[in-house]
């Protein structure tokens, strides 16, 4: 079974968005450098400072993103395996490609689908650790 991984919220006005979330739920935000644009990654819960990963099962993280594209609503993101595999299945049980796989070096891959419904989902593939 494939989990949720991570949520990101679209905001028109970012600073806005991050004195909210921050000040209502504490969470902690900081901007990311990012091709494209503005990412404000959110914490919510403690992470393990090797793997990046909830140290707290269940939990998960997200990111703060402008409000434009294909991103007007939350999204949630699902783990998988290979990105390119898994859209493949999404177009071959009713759903369509908005954002084709994109690397993030040195962590992984996003995309965005949606779904049959009109739904914007991502997906994201991590890269494997070498060594």
């Amino acid at each position: 079974m494939r989990k949720v991984v991570h949520f990101e919220i679209p905001a028109a006005d970012l600073d806005r968005a991050q004195r909210f979330y921050s000040s209502t739920f504490g969470w902690e935000i900081q901007r990311v450098p990012m091709d494209g644009g503005e990412y404000l990654a959110v914490t919510t819960t403690p992470v393990d400072e090797q793997t990046q990963e909830p140290r707290e099962s269940g939990g998960i993280n997200g990111g703060l993103v402008q409000r434009d594209g294909p991103l007007v609503t939350p999204v949630l993101t699902v783990d998988v395996e290979a990105i390119d595999v898994t859209l493949e299945e999404i177009e071959n049980s009713g759903g369509t490609t908005v954002t084709p796989r994109t690397p993030i070096p040195g962590m992984g891959a996003y995309a965005y689908f949606r779904d049959p419904e009109g739904n914007v989902l991502g997906l994201w593939e991590t890269t494997p650790a070498t060594g």
